[in-house]
């Protein structure tokens, strides 16, 4: 009988340690470290392995074949579909749909007749149902089970033939009997993780894991989890508003950085097919301090309105605040526009906001929140027609980026006619195919010369 002994464990990052302390090394997480017991490993004797096959590189691959489950916005993110034999990780905060989008995926794929199993560890089966009734689709074939032994589960899974999809609701309430730790520490989250992963793998059904977040927005439990699964998406959005999007981070079997859009509704999700159209919708183009960004998520155009207020501060220290971009960079670009245009905002309150809850974080969204900061500092209009795109330098200049052509052309879709870019990524005098004039700008200081030329004169 092997020795146990006394391990501690975070339960924010999964580093093991010698002894308790109050804050973990790895992730400086306070409070976090748990003990557990664990077995210790026996000896084992070293004996010579088996001979595998080697196959070069010219040998014949064959595309993996995929289960699309008919939300075109879920497929795009996923791939075009699930892989057979894919586990995939599905982070996102409390209350912010990922079960009710899981559902909906589920009764896409039973009514195409595939055999679909979701498993709740957190909800009974009556309430699985309530949701589905409310959602109009309690006729899908979907198999129920409210269950937390991962054994079990295998063992459930396996009869009955191959399912196509297998949701498990959530990882961090399963655990395996071959760990002695109560459900949800790093270990059971681990082994739970392994076992589902080589069911899924020998029996070719496609595995969806659910797991929480910590504060930070990061998947909770160990981080070998995120490099044992395939793929690992995060369902995002503001509680505010009812938009939602779908983030690939990592994805064997397709494109990283891909994002799917839905609205959240009485009915449950919704596809959005223009996102664009909808975060631009019911703004005023006549207010000063608004920008329209054509900007990109993974390989989708997408134009979103950045907003920005310049006031007069009461205070020794002027405020800074940001709702959906990145404060350092918010700095960088206020500190350029006061070096290199003679913009001065250190007396300045300064509020920028990404509508729509949508984030900036591409250095594309420069220019944008430049152009909507001295538009409200001035308090001249921007152009209802133009869009801005591009990257400032800390020398001032104005740098070009990538995906010119999809920007433009998106642009073009929603009506707008004039681009603000970089001077190196100009396409030329003449209108682009996709109808909107590029019109190159330098610096920084030239565009605040030109916003500054519509500015309402003072009394």
């Amino acid at each position: 009988m092997a020795r146990a002994r006394s391990i501690f464990v975070c339960q924010n990052c999964g580093a093991i340690t010698n002894r308790w302390q109050g804050r973990c090394d790895s992730c400086q997480e306070w409070n976090s470290i748990v003990e557990e017991i664990a077995e210790a490993s026996r000896p084992t004797r070293s004996k010579g392995g088996r001979l595998v096959s080697l196959e070069d590189l010219s040998g014949q691959g064959e595309e993996a074949p995929r289960i699309a489950t008919g939300l075109a916005e879920f497929d795009r993110v996923v791939g075009g579909g699930f892989v057979r034999g894919s586990v995939t990780l599905l982070g996102g905060e409390p209350g912010i749909g990922k079960s009710t989008l899981l559902i909906q995926v589920c009764a896409a794929l039973a009514r195409r007749g595939a055999r679909v199993i979701y498993i709740s560890g957190e909800e009974a089966l009556a309430q699985v149902r309530l949701r589905a009734r409310r959602l109009g689709l309690a006729d899908a074939r979907i198999e129920l089970a409210c269950v937390t032994e991962v054994e079990d589960i295998v063992a459930t899974c396996a009869a009955g033939g191959s399912a196509a999809l297998v949701v498990i609701d959530s990882i961090q309430t399963m655990q395996s009997q071959a760990v002695d730790s109560p459900p949800g520490s790093v270990m059971q989250v681990r082994a739970s993780a392994q076992a589902l992963l080589r069911f899924a793998k020998t029996s070719g059904s496609a595995l969806v894991l659910v797991g929480h977040v910590t504060k930070d927005g990061q998947v909770a439990g160990p981080r070998v989890v995120e490099h044992m699964v395939d793929a690992v998406m995060s369902f995002e959005g503001d509680a505010a508003h009812h938009f939602r999007l779908l983030r690939a981070s990592k994805n064997r079997f397709g494109a990283t950085g891909e994002i799917g859009v839905f609205e959240m509704t009485g009915l449950g999700l919704t596809e959005v097919a223009n996102p664009s159209a909808l975060f631009l919708a019911g703004r005023d183009a006549e207010a000063p301090g608004a920008a329209v960004l054509a900007g990109m998520e993974g390989q989708r155009p997408m134009l979103i309105e950045i907003q920005a207020l310049v006031a007069p501060s009461a205070l020794g220290t002027p405020r800074r605040a940001v709702v959906g971009f990145d404060q350092s960079r918010l700095a960088m670009i206020l500190a350029v526009l006061e070096a290199h245009a003679g913009v001065k905002l250190s007396l300045h309150d300064v509020y920028l906001n990404v509508a729509g809850g949508m984030r900036a974080d591409e250095p594309a969204a420069d220019l944008a929140a430049a152009a909507a900061l001295v538009s409200s500092l001035t308090g001249a209009p921007l152009p209802a027609d133009r869009v801005y795109f591009g990257e400032i330098g800390l020398s001032g200049a104005i740098r070009p980026v990538i995906h010119t052509e999809a920007r433009l052309r998106e642009a073009g879709k929603l009506g707008f006619r004039e681009a603000m870019l970089a001077r190196a990524q100009q396409i030329g005098d003449e209108i682009s195919p996709a109808g909107v004039v590029p019109r190159a700008i330098p610096d920084v200081a030239s565009l605040v010369a030109m916003v500054a030329q519509s500015a309402p004169a003072k009394a």
